[in-house]
C-alpha cells in the first residue's frame, strides 16, 4: 500500500517527503515532521493507535486506513478534537468500496420489511492478510445491523444464529479482495459484489482523503469526502 500511496500521491502532483516503517520508527517526532502537512497511516493493528496519536499530537492531519484497532477510535476522535487537528479512517478508501457501502445500507433498509430474505457476507483475501473478517466486512455488517431491526451484529458463518449476519472468510492465493453481500430467500436472492482489481483503488481514495483533510478541521468519513 506504501508505494501505491507514493504513486498516486506523485501522479496527482504531491510529495512524499517522510516514509515511516519499522526500522525508522523513531523519525515519527516533530523535527522529522516540520514540513508534513498530512500523514497516511496504513500499518498494523499492533501500531495504528500509537501511530495516529503522535501525528495528531503533532497536529497533523491523518489519514488511517489500518484496521483492528477500532476498540479505540473514540479515543482517538476525542484526541483530534482537543488538539484541533484533523483525522479521517475508513476500513476501505476505495471509491467502488465505498459505493458498494452506501448500496448495502440502502438495500438493508429496503430489505427490513421483507423478513424472509436472509444476508449473508463472504469476504476474500490474500493468504497473507492478517485480521479476519475483514475490515470491510464488519463495516458492512454493521451497516446492516444499523438499517435492519431483526440484527444485532455479525459472526462468523460456523457461529450462525438467528440475530446475526453470517460472515465468511476465505485467504485465497494473491486475492485483492472481494466482498459479497447475498440477501437470500426461498424465493430468490439479491447480491451485490465488489471485486478489487489491484490496489491502486485503494490507495487513490486515501489520497483523495489526504487531500480533503488537508484544510479542515474535525473528524471525518469518506461519505464527507465523497459527497454521499
Amino acid at each position: 500500500m506504501g508505494h501505491e500511496i507514493e504513486s498516486v500521491a506523485n501522479e496527482r502532483g504531491h510529495k512524499v517527503k517522510q516514509i515511516i516503517d519499522i526500522e525508522n520508527s523513531g523519525d515519527l517526532n516533530p523535527e522529522s515532521f516540520k514540513e508534513i502537512d498530512v500523514a497516511i497511516e496504513f500499518s498494523s493493528p499492533d501500531s495504528a493507535f500509537e501511530n495516529i496519536v503522535k501525528c495528531l499530537e503533532m497536529n497533523k492531519p491523518v489519514v488511517s486506513g489500518t484496521t483492528g484497532w477500532l476498540k479505540n477510535y473514540q479515543l482517538v476522535a476525542d484526541k483530534c478534537i482537543r488538539n484541533g487537528a484533523s483525522f479521517i479512517h475508513s476500513s476501505n478508501f476505495s471509491v467502488g468500496v465505498n459505493i458498494l457501502f452506501r448500496l448495502n445500507s440502502e438495500l438493508a433498509r429496503m430489505m427490513e420489511p421483507h423478513k424472509d430474505y436472509i444476508p449473508f457476507i463472504e469476504e476474500i483475501h490474500h493468504v497473507k492478510k492478517l485480521d479476519a473478517p475483514s475490515g470491510t466486512a464488519i463495516t458492512l455488517a454493521e451497516s446492516i445491523k444499523g438499517h435492519h431491526k431483526s440484527y444485532i451484529g455479525w459472526c462468523f458463518e460456523k457461529d450462525k444464529t438467528k440475530n446475526c449476519i453470517p460472515v465468511r472468510s476465505l485467504r485465497e492465493g494473491t486475492v485483492t479482495g472481494t466482498h459479497i453481500i447475498t440477501w437470500k430467500s426461498q424465493i430468490d436472492s439479491i447480491s451485490l459484489k465488489h471485486e478489487a482489481n489491484n490496489r491502486k483503488g485503494f490507495a487513490y481514495g486515501a489520497v483523495l482523503a489526504a487531500e480533503y483533510i488537508s484544510s479542515r478541521k474535525g473528524v471525518f468519513t469518506m461519505n464527507d469526502v465523497l459527497g454521499f
